[in-house]
């Protein structure tokens, strides 16, 4: 500690004409050359760094003031060039054959609120118009065989979306049955086999409904509104409040908003060019064509049985989403229908996957929808 006093001592104190021996000297001669050195390298950091910060600034200023020009050019050709138009609702609408009372002010913002909200949905509209591609023909063809008029396949795209779906409430596959009402029009629901994921059987479960439905009501609007509220409720409803017609009845918010929303789906699909879609025939969805069979066994393994049948489990749940479970016990003998896809259209399909964008014939005229 005395040796670091007079250090410091040595350093911070004059020393006089007798103390300057030669190593006061070169020791002090040293520290002002270090001085000196230290601040020419402070001046040298401080002058640098000024110039840093001013080209910094300069180049700040310069890329805020192209920032600036571009954001403005941007917001002139947004605010000049963006258009966002209201969808008109058309003169006249028909359900299954039955005029739709666009002349009421209040069910016509009703239709234009399911045509705002469906056309503006475009990636969700154009996958309806794919799949319907695929299903609207069996659709059709279930639908004019039971006399069910052939507006009600755009209830399904409503329901579902045409894939099988879950609701909150458990409702399921295309045509959204609850499974109780299901076993009530011929389906058969367990843990092993859910037949409202057959696209063909449950098609023909919601005909009996729908005739069930039209026999009580008789007209075909109250029909698809019975199908969301249920014939039970939807007859409360009408006798409640005197009426026998959908549109005259308040009903809940959703069955309120549901055969508008069939209307908008059933007019954006039948024009599509008029609401801005534009599919080519290739971009549509092959319809299926499979090959059927029966079976009234057990079957222990399915991944095994589809093997058996010339096709692997993936496909065979793609073509019988009604098969629940890797087994079937079947302890009762029930006779379950099969399919599997065609070797045709296995081949057409890999065909239509793969084939050049040059032979699609993009510039050919849009068809007008996919139904026929």
């Amino acid at each position: 500690m005395v040796r670091g006093a007079l250090f410091r001592g040595a350093c911070l104190q004059t020393p006089g004409k007798d103390e300057l021996s030669p190593f006061n000297t070169n020791f002090m001669a040293m520290n002002i050359r270090y001085l000196k050195s230290f601040w020419a390298l402070l001046t040298i950091a401080v002058v640098g760094g000024l110039g840093m910060i001013g080209v910094a600034l300069l180049i700040g200023g310069s890329l805020t003031g192209f920032k600036a020009e571009e954001e403005k050019a941007y917001r002139e050709k947004f605010w000049n060039e963006y258009r966002v138009y209201s969808v008109p609702v058309p003169e006249e609408m028909t359900f299954a054959g039955e005029k739709v009372p666009l002349w009421d002010f209040e069910f016509r913002e009703r239709v234009e609120r399911e045509l705002l909200q469906n056309a503006y949905g475009q990636a969700t509209m154009l996958l309806y118009m794919k799949r319907a591609s695929r299903w609207f023909p069996m659709i059709e063809k279930v639908l004019k065989e039971k006399g069910i008029p052939d507006d009600f396949k755009y209830l399904a795209v409503a329901e579902s979306g045409l894939v099988n779906a879950i609701s909150p409430s458990n409702a399921e596959g295309f045509w959204q049955f609850l499974a109780a009402t299901a076993r009530q029009h011929g389906l058969q629901v367990n843990e092993e086999v859910d037949q409202r994921y057959d696209p063909w059987l449950a098609t023909e479960a919601a005909c009996r409904y729908l005739q069930k439905s039209h026999a009580q009501f008789g007209n075909w609007t109250m029909v698809a509104a019975s199908y969301n509220m249920g014939t039970s409720g939807l007859q409360q409803a009408a006798q409640y409040q005197g009426k026998d017609t959908y549109h005259e009845l308040h009903l809940n918010n959703e069955t309120s908003r549901y055969l508008p929303r069939i209307l908008a789906i059933k007019t954006i699909m039948k024009h599509p060019e008029r609401y801005g879609f534009h599919l080519t025939a290739a971009q549509l969805y092959l319809p299926y064509e499979t090959t059927e069979w029966t079976i009234q066994e057990p079957v222990a393994n399915w991944a095994t049985y589809a093997r058996s049948q010339g096709m692997d489990f993936r496909q065979l749940k793609i073509f019988n989403p009604w098969i629940r479970k890797p087994f079937l016990h079947n302890k009762d003998r029930k006779t379950y229908t099969l399919r599997k896809p065609t070797p045709e259209f296995t081949q057409k399909a890999s065909r239509w996957a793969l084939v050049p964008v040059s032979e699609w014939g993009l510039h050919s005229p849009t068809p007008n929808g996919p139904s026929r």
